[in-house]
């Protein structure tokens, strides 16, 4: 239940369009965000992103390898992990890695699990009887007080600007921030106070209530679409899963959204009886973006990698007016 609900959020929530572009009072429709990024309107633009950073040693080591076959070139931190230190210093070595916080409010694992950054005084609704995040996200929409949520998510910025990382850009982890309108505010506070952008994606957007439309502004940027794997593409059909989404690419900005991981000990024991999302699949995730026919289809597809620094740029100019 708990990882159907994650796929109904990141399906539903994560997947927002932008509002409808305005054309002007010559009825010239206003330059799609390719344009905007000083790309052609046609053009296919990729953000190959790696979820998780800091969550274990496993994540960061498989990230920094897929790095280096140069078609992963994103990532985001969970700064509340045990492992979040030594991404920090490997990002301290390389300051213009495109690496974002994973903002996390919840830790899933069966017995991997982790605390936030406030004390528990400070938070008490986010920790569950045993003072651990909660690992479901039903009871981050029922018991999490928002004012609460905001001030650790604040902390994880800061805790991330302490360590010397200065991020580029701030996402969800699980989808936590969208299980009701006041915490996706308080995404939308942050990410508008630390001049950050935020994940949002293009689709589905008249599906959303008004409590989270009403609350975007002119200046807040929305890729166009988002995609990943799900628990229904088959191990068989992995790589092909990967090759059909680059084969049919739209034009725009798309972010193909990653688990990065090896199937070692490490990870097999903090994932146990947890084969979505598991060893095994960040094992796959991170064969089939390091192989060579990943790579052949970028090249085939003329598409155009881009990474999240770029449309940080491009918000700091939006809200220079605002």
């Amino acid at each position: 239940m708990k990882l159907m609900l994650c796929i109904l959020f990141l399906l539903i929530f994560l997947i927002i369009p932008c509002s409808i572009l305005a054309q002007n009072k010559n009825n010239i429709q206003a330059p799609n965000l390719a344009e905007r990024l000083g790309y052609s309107a046609d053009a296919k633009l990729l953000i190959i992103h790696a979820d998780d950073l800091g969550m274990s040693h496993s994540a960061n080591k498989s990230f920094i390898d897929a790095l280096k076959s140069g078609m992963v070139n994103s990532g985001s931190i969970m700064v509340p992990c045990p492992w979040f230190s030594e991404i920090a210093a490997y990002y301290r070595e390389n300051p213009d890695l495109d690496l974002g916080l994973h903002l996390t409010l919840n830790s899933e694992w069966k017995h991997y699990r982790w605390r936030g950054v406030t004390s528990s005084s400070e938070t008490p609704s986010l920790l569950d009887s045993v003072n651990y995040l909660h690992n479901n996200l039903g009871k981050i929409a029922s018991v999490v007080d928002p004012v609460e949520a905001e001030k650790e998510i604040r902390a994880q910025v800061e805790r991330a600007l302490a360590f010397g990382i200065e991020p580029t850009h701030l996402d969800t982890h699980m989808g936590a921030l969208f299980q009701t309108p006041a915490l996706f505010g308080a995404y939308l506070r942050v990410g508008r106070d630390y001049n950050l952008p935020v994940l949002l994606v293009r689709d589905t957007f008249n599906q959303l209530p008004e409590t989270y439309t009403s609350q975007i502004r002119p200046s807040d940027i929305f890729i166009d679409y988002l995609a990943m794997a799900s628990p229904d593409v088959t191990e068989e059909n992995w790589e092909n899963f990967y090759l059909e989404i680059i084969k049919n690419l739209k034009p725009g900005v798309t972010e193909i959204l990653l688990h990065l991981g090896y199937e070692d000990a490490e990870m097999q024991a903090a994932m146990v009886d947890h084969p979505d999302y598991g060893a095994k699949w960040r094992q796959r995730d991170f064969d089939v973006f390091t192989g060579e026919k990943m790579r052949q289809a970028l090249k085939n597809n003329n598409v155009k990698m881009i990474t999240w620094r770029k449309i940080g740029q491009l918000l700091k100019q939006s809200r220079e007016g605002e």
